[in-house]
């Protein structure tokens, strides 16, 4: 059974900040750096073959994957070449709707809210919402949820 209990010290098993959880339904490989109070959901994938990090107090939905690294020029070079292999961030206090792809090198700002389904392959400025394939900023947090940051 996946309980609570069980999804918090494997977070602290993987070095993963204070109140931070993750099922053990989720790959993470390479150097992953997750912050205090993150909660991470159940199939997803954190590639740190390049370098991640994800800020405190996010939440990282079913089926969201987020890259470091891909391998198309070593694919595309019959394996002459190396993947490439970049760093990714996420910032803090940010919700990652299910099914978000993150590609590698991509900077997530503070704030951010991605919608359902997304691909995100450019950075994101703080306090964004964006969705889409690919991704978009659409509307501003403090705007959409004014109540919480009139506070």
């Amino acid at each position: 059974m996946d309980s609570y209990k069980n999804r918090l010290e494997y977070a602290a098993k993987l070095g993963f900040g204070e109140g931070t959880t993750i099922y053990h339904s989720s790959l993470v490989i390479g150097n992953v750096k997750v912050g205090k109070n993150v909660w991470i959901g159940p199939f997803t994938v954190l590639d740190g073959s390049g370098d991640l990090s994800i800020g405190d107090n996010c939440s990282i939905s079913a089926g969201v994957q987020i890259y470091t690294h891909d391998t198309i020029k070593k694919r595309l070079s019959g394996r002459k070449l190396l993947p490439e292999k970049k760093f990714t961030k996420i910032g803090n206090s940010c919700y990652i709707a299910p099914l978000v792809v993150i590609a590698k090198g991509v900077t997530i700002g503070n704030f951010v809210v991605i919608g359902v389904h997304s691909f995100v392959n450019k950075d994101i400025p703080d306090y964004s919402i964006v969705y889409g394939i690919p991704a978009k900023v659409h509307s501003n947090v403090k705007q959409e949820y004014r109540e919480i940051f009139d506070r």
